[in-house]
C-alpha cells in the first residue's frame, strides 16, 4: 500500500502545477491476485501492482482527461499537459457548472487486514477444498478465487480531498460432469468466505442436474437464488436507478409510482459495513444512503455533480471516474430480505421453476425493463411444494419490474454478489408468482 501521505503528495504536484480553471486529480491504487483452475488443477496464480492518475482539467465549460501510471513528477506533468490539451480542443459542455466543493465524509470501514494478507497458498488451499468434493463425485470443477486490497482517494482545486484503502475477496466455481452447478460468494473479509462450502453447493447443483427433462416454455411460478436475484439487478441498476437515465427519459423508474411488490425495498447505502463499503465516489463526495425503490414505489435515483444540478438538487456521492457517458450508477446495491427460510420458498407452489442463476443476459427494451437469457448451472421442476427433479434451461424474456412486482416472498438469507464493474449487491432469494420463459432448449 502506498498510503494517504504518499498520494496526497502526488495530488498536490498536480494540483499545484496546473494552469487549468479547475482541476481534479483520482489516484486508484493496489494490488490484485488471482488463483484460477480448471479440469481439477490450478494452473494460473496471478498478481497484478498497479496505479492509474486519472487528471480531468477544466477550462471554462471545456473538459478534459487524462491518465497516467507514472507518478514521476515528468510522468505527472505530461499527463497534466496532455488533459490541458485536450480540454482546449474541447466544445464546451453546457451542462458542466463545476467540480464540487468539499463535504463531510464519514468514514467506513471497508479494510480487512486477514484479506489483504491472504498468501497464493491460502487460496490453492481453498480451491484443493473444491477440488477434492469434485473428484469424489467423478466431477470436474474449474473457477477463481481472487483477493484484492486497493487504496483510492480524490483531489480537486477546490479543496476537496478524500481516501479509502478497501480490501476484496471473490470466490466461484462451476462444477461439471453430465450436467453442472455453480456457486459463488464474495466479502470483504476472506474468513467470511467458506471455500469447502461452495464446493458442496456446487457439486451437490452438478449431481441433482443430471438427465434433465424437457418442459414447455411459458408463465411459471419461480424461486429465483441469489445469484439469478443479483443478475437482474445489476440490469436495473444499469438501465433505471441513474438520474442520468431519468432525465433523458430513458429509466424505466416512475418516481412515485407503485412498480414493485410492497415487500420490495432497494437501496444503496456506501457505508453499509456488510458490503464492500466505500464512503465517497469519484469526485470526492460523501456517499448518501439512497432510498431507491421503497415498499414497491419508486422513490429516487442516484446523483452525480452535473445531473444534480441539472435537477436542482445535490450529489449522492454517485460519481464514476471521468469522461463518463453514462452518468451516476448506484454502486453498493441491497434489496431488503425476507423473513422466510430459502429452503421454505418452494412451499405452495403446485408447478414452478427454481432457478439457480442466469447468464448471457441482454437488455431488450430498457424503458421497459424487459431483458432476455439463458438459466444455467442448476435448474429444477417444482411440484407440489418440492424439487421434483432437473429440466432443461430455457430462455427468459421478462420485465425485471414486472417480475418484482409480482414477488410473493423473500428469504431471510442473503448474499453479496460482485458483478463486471466492481458494483457489488446484497440480495435474498425471490418467489415470484409469474415468470416468462420464453424458450428451452434441445438438450
Amino acid at each position: 500500500m502506498i498510503g494517504s501521505d504518499a498520494i496526497r503528495r502526488i495530488t498536490d504536484r498536480v494540483l499545484t502545477a496546473s494552469t487549468a480553471d479547475q482541476t481534479e486529480v483520482v489516484v486508484s491504487a493496489g494490488e490484485e491476485q488471482l488463483t484460477r483452475f480448471a479440469n481439477n488443477e490450478i494452473h494460473q496464480h496471478v498478481s497484478e501492482t498497479n496505479m492509474e492518475i486519472r487528471i480531468r482539467a477544466v477550462i471554462g465549460q471545456q473538459i478534459g482527461v487524462a491518465a497516467t501510471n507514472d507518478p514521476s513528477e515528468a510522468g505527472l506533468q505530461r499527463a497534466l499537459d496532455a488533459a490541458v490539451e485536450i480540454a482546449k480542443r474541447q466544445p464546451p459542455n453546457p451542462e458542466f457548472t463545476s467540480l464540487p466543493s468539499p463535504q463531510p465524509i464519514t468514514p467506513a470501514d471497508g479494510w480487512n487486514q486477514a484479506t489483504a494478507d491472504c498468501t497464493p497458498q491460502y487460496r490453492a488451499d481453498g480451491v484443493g477444498a473444491i477440488v477434492r468434493l469434485a473428484e469424489e463425485q467423478g466431477l470436474i470443477a474449474a473457477g477463481a478465487f481472487s483477493t484484492s486490497r486497493d487504496e483510492i482517494a480524490v483531489a480537486n482545486s477546490l479543496g476537496v480531498w478524500a481516501y479509502h484503502p478497501r480490501t476484496h475477496t471473490q470466490i466461484n466455481t462451476v462444477v461439471m460432469g453430465e450436467a453442472s452447478g455453480w456457486a459463488s460468494d464474495a466479502s470483504r473479509d476472506i474468513d467470511a468466505i467458506d471455500p469447502e462450502a461452495i464446493g458442496r453447493e456446487a457439486v451437490d447443483k452438478a449431481l441433482r442436474s443430471r438427465n434433465p427433462q424437457p418442459l414447455p416454455p411459458g408463465v411459471y411460478p419461480v424461486v429465483l437464488e441469489q445469484y439469478a436475484v443479483a443478475e437482474l439487478l445489476t440490469y436495473l441498476n444499469f438501465i433505471g436507478f441513474g438520474a442520468l437515465a431519468l432525465q433523458e427519459g430513458r429509466s424505466p423508474l416512475e418516481l412515485g409510482q407503485q412498480q414493485a411488490a410492497p415487500s420490495i425495498t432497494i437501496y444503496d447505502d456506501g457505508t453499509d459495513p456488510t458490503g464492500i463499503p466505500m464512503p465517497f465516489d469519484y469526485e470526492g463526495m460523501p456517499k448518501q444512503l439512497v432510498p431507491l425503490i421503497k415498499n414497491g414505489v419508486s422513490t429516487s435515483v442516484v446523483y452525480d455533480t452535473q445531473t444534480a444540478a441539472k435537477d436542482n438538487s445535490r450529489s449522492t456521492g454517485h460519481a464514476w471516474p471521468a469522461p463518463n457517458t453514462n452518468g451516476p450508477i448506484a454502486t453498493n446495491v441491497f434489496l431488503k430480505p425476507g423473513s422466510t427460510p430459502k429452503a421454505e420458498l418452494i412451499k405452495g407452489i403446485q408447478r414452478g421453476i427454481y432457478v439457480t442463476r442466469f447468464h448471457y443476459v441482454n437488455i431488450v427494451h430498457p424503458k421497459q425493463s424487459i431483458l432476455t437469457g439463458m438459466t444455467r448451472d442448476g435448474t429444477f421442476l417444482i411440484e407440489n411444494g418440492e424439487i421434483a427433479g432437473p429440466i432443461r434451461n430455457f430462455r427468459f424474456t421478462q420485465s425485471v419490474l414486472e417480475a418484482l412486482k409480482n414477488v410473493e416472498d423473500l428469504s431471510s438469507e442473503t448474499m453479496l454478489d460482485r458483478d463486471f464493474a466492481g458494483i457489488t449487491f446484497r440480495v435474498p432469494a425471490l418467489k415470484i408468482g409469474a415468470f416468462n420463459f420464453s424458450s428451452t432448449t434441445e438438450f
